[in-house]
């Protein structure tokens, strides 16, 4: 399926199902090669943004402001062809999201107070904080 398509489609979902496909989404566009606790740290960043509400109020919200997340940074036309890593994906996403129902105290916390990532080759501007964490290609950030 088509990453517009998809994107897309979260628009008609109910909202507890749009938040679980966008996160999926970030997840397997982000983080799909990396191991599920790296994908876990992706997924918990974009929750904390929604925590937070600086970046948006839902998690579609979120992974969809502009240049934050390769939801928005990956062209339209990107295919999601490996439907086992978007199934796992899917599977964290919704663990995920489930985790922060609770309350804070009870979370399952992988990365803590990171609001942001960037893949290790890279050093964004942001970047001068001490890294909270690197997992695979990932290091995460406490920036806010």
């Amino acid at each position: 399926m088509r990453l517009s398509m998809l994107l897309w489609l979260t628009s008609l979902m109910p909202q507890p199902v749009a938040n679980q496909a966008c996160l999926a989404t970030t997840v397997y566009l982000e983080a799909r090669s990396q191991p599920p606790i790296g994908q876990m740290a992706v997924a918990e960043v974009a929750m904390r943004r929604r925590e937070r509400g600086r970046w948006g109020d839902t998690v579609c919200e979120v992974v969809m402001a502009p240049r934050q997340f390769a939801t928005t940074t990956t062209p339209g036309s990107f295919e999601i062809t490996n439907l086992s890593a978007f199934h796992k994906a899917w599977e964290i996403a919704g663990r995920t999201i489930h985790d922060w129902q609770l309350p804070a105290n009870k979370r399952r916390i992988v990365v803590p107070h990171a609001d942001h990532f960037a893949t290790v080759a890279l050093n964004p501007s942001w970047s001068y904080r001490k890294p909270a964490l690197t997992i695979g290609d990932h290091t995460f950030y406490a920036v806010n």
